[in-house]
């Protein structure tokens, strides 16, 4: 019969050599159309495929990091795939195209958080910061904006770019592009906002028993001074450095009672004028590297002398240093100069550890938490008594449970140029 049995009765009645007889065009028209039909479905699942990807990519990189279990809010997909490419390069995975003097170098990595640069349409550089949760619940360390800042691995060691070679030593000086020590140094914080404290903790040098007891239990938050007359200053210097701790050189300036009263040897004085003071003080600079800046030991005479002041601080304003005044005395002038000079500055509130007993040393420090409550900072500052070292780092754990945070006294000074 000739019929097509597949299809139903009556639509198959044409002959089969009828049917043999299509033109081939025919079916290459067909199957053109079909071929085209098959790329459309193809390219438009490939697109949703690749969105999907590239959206998950986008919440990986920009919520990676140390205990980083929650994406951010918003996620910037080229920002995310300039990471990955930078990653697979070998670029840390940050996205910073700058090179090590990129002062938002120090933000990644070191910090806990993902620092993104991208262009916009017009070619303007774009910066995006996103903070990330550490796994011990510490605030992310963030630097503050122009401040460049040290690679946590070699913070024992020297920036040749913020030194001179004198024939005492090396002494801290402004860099070739107007970096300073206290920059370099100065330890990062998390920048938010809240109550604040800064603790320093001096003396440390003169006893090699209390030296190694104050950087090995207290917590890196604290900023360490060291006694210009103290013993084997760089060994220990650098290691506080590698537990992380800021530091500050603590020179001796004359009391009033001096000298029955001795700060002890290159004690600056007032009649032994600029230069022998000068000399002296540069000899104690030489003695350690990779301070942020100088405090006061004693002082009551000298710092409110302003002929005898003025040359030290303008020594110490040349060569990008901080100025922290302990604050014993009611008639320093140290806070009108460091103004006028452009010094950064921070005066201590209180001296947390004038008698030497436990409870007396906590009191203070409550004093000190409610201060930062009421003014949005406090300093304090204590000497390396195995006592004082201990309340500390007992207090401090707890304040930081209650909200406070604790900050290097870098982070407490006023910068004119910050």
């Amino acid at each position: 019969m000739g019929n097509d049995i597949h299809k139903p009765l009556g639509t198959n009645t044409r002959p089969s050599a009828q049917r043999q007889a299509r033109p081939a065009s025919a079916w290459a028209s067909r199957l053109a159309i079909g071929l085209v039909l098959l790329a459309i479905l193809g390219s438009a699942g490939w697109i949703a495929f690749s969105s999907s990807q590239i959206e998950r990519l986008g919440t990986s990189v920009t919520a990676s990091g140390p205990g980083s279990d929650t994406p951010p809010d918003t996620v910037d997909v080229a920002s995310a795939q300039n990471q990955k490419e930078d990653s697979v390069s070998g670029q840390s995975g940050s996205g910073i195209s700058g090179t090590s003097d990129d002062p938002l170098q120090s933000l990644h990595g070191q910090s806990g958080a993902e620092v993104v640069k991208t262009l916009d349409d017009d070619g303007n550089e774009i910066v995006t910061i996103t903070p990330l949760q550490r796994p011990d619940n510490r605030p992310v360390l963030l630097t503050p904006p122009g401040r460049v800042g040290q690679n946590p691995r070699l913070a024992h060691l020297p920036d040749p770019s913020v030194l001179e070679e004198a024939g005492i030593g090396d002494l801290p000086v402004r860099g070739e592009n107007g970096e300073r020590p206290f920059d370099i140094y100065g330890r990062p914080w998390s920048g938010a906002r809240g109550a604040r404290v800064v603790i320093i903790v001096g003396g440390l040098g003169l006893s090699q028993t209390g030296t190694q007891h104050a950087i090995a239990a207290l917590p890196e938050d604290i900023t360490l001074a060291f006694a210009a007359n103290g013993n084997s200053l760089q060994r220990w210097m650098q290691e506080a450095r590698r537990e992380g701790h800021e530091i500050l050189l603590q020179i001796p300036f004359e009391p009033f009672d001096y000298p029955a009263n001795d700060p002890g040897p290159r004690t600056l004085t007032v009649e032994a004028g600029a230069e022998a003071n000068l000399d002296n003080l540069h000899a104690s600079m030489a003695r350690i590297t990779n301070y942020t800046g100088i405090t006061n030991f004693m002082g009551g005479r000298f710092l409110s002398d302003a002929d005898a002041l003025e040359p030290v601080m303008r020594d110490i304003a040349d060569r990008g240093l901080m100025f922290l005044d302990d604050g014993t005395s009611a008639q320093s002038l140290t806070e009108p100069f460091s103004k006028t000079l452009g010094i950064p500055f921070a005066a201590a509130d209180m001296v947390l550890d004038a008698t030497q007993e436990r409870g007396y040393i906590l009191a203070k420090l409550d004093d000190l938490e409610r201060s930062a409550r009421r003014n949005g900072i406090a300093i304090g500052v204590a000497s390396a008594f195995e006592v004082s070292v201990d309340a500390i780092a007992s207090w401090a754990n707890e304040a930081k449970a209650r909200g406070i945070e604790i900050v290097s006294a870098s982070a407490g000074a006023e910068d004119p140029e910050g």
